[in-house]
């Protein structure tokens, strides 16, 4: 107790005048971190729109690759009838049959479509060292590549 009239002290304070000090610390505290939260939250909103707004991108450059992909047969540059081109998409985009259509098939030849600078994944490159090993000239494996243009380039 104070030597005042009972009031007590807190550190050599009066308990008003420190419950003041203290709610106004907490005042300052509650709206510095207010104003952190804020700013905080704009960064992230910002870097939560950016990934949003390049996953939309890798999945526009995607879909084009797939449909890229499904066109080959019918691009300028693809050396194969169309007619005896079979889609399979997944792990390699298609199985063409030289001479089915009339009627004399030659061979077996998997195309794989890449479209710009994209390679074989490891599945794709473990068919074709299968394929290459086993094949005898009679199977094989080729990468179509497709530009942007929509010509095509023999990548192997």
């Amino acid at each position: 107790m104070g030597a005042k009239g009972g009031t007590m002290d807190v550190l050599g304070v009066p308990w008003e005048a420190f419950l003041g000090g203290v709610a106004a610390l907490a005042v300052v505290a509650g709206t510095l971190f207010l104003l952190g939260f804020r700013a905080g939250s704009g960064r992230a909103t910002e870097r939560l729109e950016a990934g949003r707004l390049e996953h939309e991108r890798r999945s526009r450059l995607t879909l084009g690759g797939r449909f890229a992909e499904q066109l080959a047969p019918y691009f300028e540059g693809f050396r194969y009838d169309p007619t005896e081109v079979r889609f399979l998409g997944s792990p390699i985009d298609f199985v063409v049959f030289p001479g089915m259509a009339t009627g004399a098939p030659r061979e077996i030849v998997f195309v794989e479509v890449k479209r710009g600078g994209a390679g074989l994944d490891r599945g794709q490159r473990r068919l074709r060292d299968l394929v290459n090993a086993a094949g005898g000239g009679v199977v094989r494996f080729e990468t179509l590549r497709v530009m942007r243009d929509g010509g095509t380039g023999d990548a192997t």
